[in-house]
């Protein structure tokens, strides 16, 4: 019983001395009107993994509207320079996405409001900065596919910049 406590207690702070983040898209919610919300892991002292959530606020009549009505997005992040402050990374992402679609039926003028669920295998480039304090500063941009359905948009854009906390 004691080793397989010690096993429990050695696995456990493994995990709490990792570094960890949470941010917020502050881009999104500005100019989108939607609430993207990341949690990132590193595995490494140069990779990490994340899992990014996204849901959109804004009302479907608006003229500017993103297409997805959510969006769950695990990545895979790989950091090509590791200094205190500025580090690039490459990203692989797979977008689990759901939303509506308006289809015009063959041969009249009737419309249809279909919803959908895809994914979209894509990557990712940026930047991230980190503050001394543990204050992130986190750019990217990128492009994935939707590969399942033909009822959703084929390409998923995923850019940003996040704000937050490095613990």
């Amino acid at each position: 019983m004691k080793k397989i406590l010690l096993i429990a207690v050695l696995f456990i702070s493994s995990f709490t001395q990792a570094q960890q983040e949470a941010k917020v898209s502050i881009t999104d919610a500005l100019a989108l009107k939607t609430l993207n919300v990341s949690y990132e892991y590193y595995t490494t002292e140069r990779s990490s993994v994340g899992l990014s959530t996204l849901f959109n606020l804004e009302k479907k009549s608006a003229d500017f509207r993103y297409n997805e009505e959510w969006m769950i997005t695990p990545y895979f992040r790989h950091y090509f320079k590791n200094s205190n402050n500025w580090n690039y990374f490459g990203e692989i992402f797979l977008g689990v996405n759901g939303g509506e679609n308006e289809l015009t039926i063959e041969g009249s003028d009737i419309k249809k409001i279909e919803k959908y669920t895809d994914a979209a295998l894509g990557l990712a480039v940026g930047a991230k900065y980190v503050s001394s304090g543990g204050f992130i500063l986190d750019i990217y941009g990128g492009l994935g596919r939707n590969m399942f359905t033909s009822k959703s948009r084929s390409i998923v854009p995923r850019v940003g910049v996040n704000l937050g906390y490095r613990f």
